[in-house]
């Protein structure tokens, strides 16, 4: 069964006030120098924002992997966002699960800092196109 066009917008919105809520996290915790920590709510910002993109557009992905690659065959390959969101994208995956995985090699200020401003854009960016769209 789906979701009415009210239940979809609520959705949407939901998810973006999530991807902002998680955005604030990770900023929150960049003067107590916790990487891993801030990789992990970086990447989570980015993926409730691109989930409220897809959902408002009607497409379904069903794991961090699917929406990663419904991202890219709707959005990115078709140059509606820019080559520059699907690297960063990817990148914030690859950082979490460094982050979260990875007993051999921890994240540091120079590995995940430079991302802050950049997600930050991202998230608005995207937020913006989904809620154009819902």
């Amino acid at each position: 069964m789906g979701l009415t066009d009210s239940e979809r917008k609520a959705m949407v919105e939901y998810k973006l006030s999530k991807a902002n809520r998680t955005f604030e996290q990770a900023k929150g915790n960049v003067p107590l120098m916790f990487w891993e920590v801030i990789a992990n709510r970086l990447y989570y910002s980015a993926y409730y924002a691109v989930s409220a993109l897809l959902l408002a557009n009607g497409i379904s992905a069903q794991t961090h992997n699917g929406v990663i690659q419904m991202f890219s065959l709707h959005f990115v390959k078709t140059k509606i966002v820019p080559d520059e969101f699907g690297k960063l994208y990817s990148k914030l995956f690859t950082l979490r699960l460094t982050g979260d995985y990875n007993d051999s090699y921890s994240l540091t200020e120079s590995d995940v800092l430079p991302l802050v401003a950049p997600t930050e854009e991202f998230i608005s960016v995207i937020g913006r196109m989904a809620t154009n769209n819902s």
